[in-house]
């Protein structure tokens, strides 16, 4: 019976194929898609036909693209290859934003959920657990629990996800004081469905489709984040990204361009995927505009 009422629910219930199909006519939604899956190709497929180690010295340094028996994009400030540093790299950064947005998705949906569904002294004390969590400065509370621990991709994802994930948490926690109050909802406490099985079952289903865009969106900035503490030295130097390649050859930049642009370059894509697949869900999944 609450299965029938979810899908009963026209306004609210998921988003359905119509939604899929309007995300797929939105051209700038499927651009940051291929532009995605082209960085997932690059950083996956492209060691494996490029098969050159970016930390061994190939030339002299500082050479740039285009140069005789240089690499195509040149070598960076000891003379290893920029474009290996970029096809390698993409790894760490991407592996980096998936666990931390796996532990922001954990961390903030599951407070929010709590907070929403239960409210009163419950909800009092989760959010102002959050609004700590808000209030303390990200970077630096995040350097710090870098600096503490040894820097490994690891560390450096539980460190972006224990500061980012409250923005989510409070989403979470509106969706769910949206729809606990409504009829379908109400119809599964009237047949005894026990709360966790409201809450999994019949009201974060409904409520997954603006977590989904805010998903999107913290991946992005889990991967700007990681690339500002590399650039900061805190990242993991037996490890290559993005981040740790801009922050060693910084030094350069007037004069040696590349060993920055290109890994800037393929940070910018990146978070501009996401950023273009985010706008795009949100327009799919806002049922609005799912008719038109």
């Amino acid at each position: 019976m609450t299965d029938i009422m979810i899908s009963g629910s026209a306004d609210i219930g998921p988003p359905g194929r119509e939604a899929w199909r309007m995300f797929f006519r939105n051209k700038a939604a499927v651009g940051g898609l291929i532009m995605l899956i082209g960085v997932i190709f690059m950083t996956y497929i492209g060691p494996l036909i490029y098969t050159e180690d970016p930390a061994d010295i190939v030339a002299r340094p500082l050479k740039g693209p285009g140069s005789p028996d240089i690499p195509i994009l040149g070598t960076d400030y000891l003379g290893r290859d920029v474009f290996a540093g970029v096809i390698n790299g993409g790894s760490t950064s991407l592996q980096v934003a998936m666990v931390a947005a796996l532990l922001i998705v954990l961390i903030g949906v599951t407070i929010g959920a709590l907070a929403g569904f239960y409210g009163g002294w419950i909800d009092n004390v989760l959010m102002r657990f959050t609004e700590l969590f808000q209030v303390l400065p990200a970077l630096l509370f995040s350097m710090v629990v870098v600096a503490l621990f040894e820097p490994k991709p690891q560390t450096i994802s539980i460190a972006i996800g224990v500061v980012l994930w409250p923005q989510l948490a409070r989403l979470t926690r509106a969706e769910f004081l949206r729809l606990k109050n409504l009829e379908f909802v109400k119809a599964a406490r009237a047949i005894g469905s026990s709360d966790f099985r409201i809450m999994s079952r019949v009201i974060f289903p409904n409520a997954l489709p603006p977590l989904i865009v805010a998903t999107t969106l913290v991946m992005g900035g889990a991967i700007l984040f990681e690339a500002g503490l590399a650039f900061l030295g805190l990242g993991d130097p037996n490890h290559v990204s993005w981040g740790l390649m801009i922050g060693l050859n910084r030094a350069n930049f007037l004069t040696s361009w590349w060993t920055v642009t290109f890994p800037g370059m393929a940070i910018f894509v990146t978070v501009l995927s996401f950023s273009l697949i985010g706008d795009g869900l949100q327009d799919a999944f806002n049922p609005k505009l799912r008719g038109r």
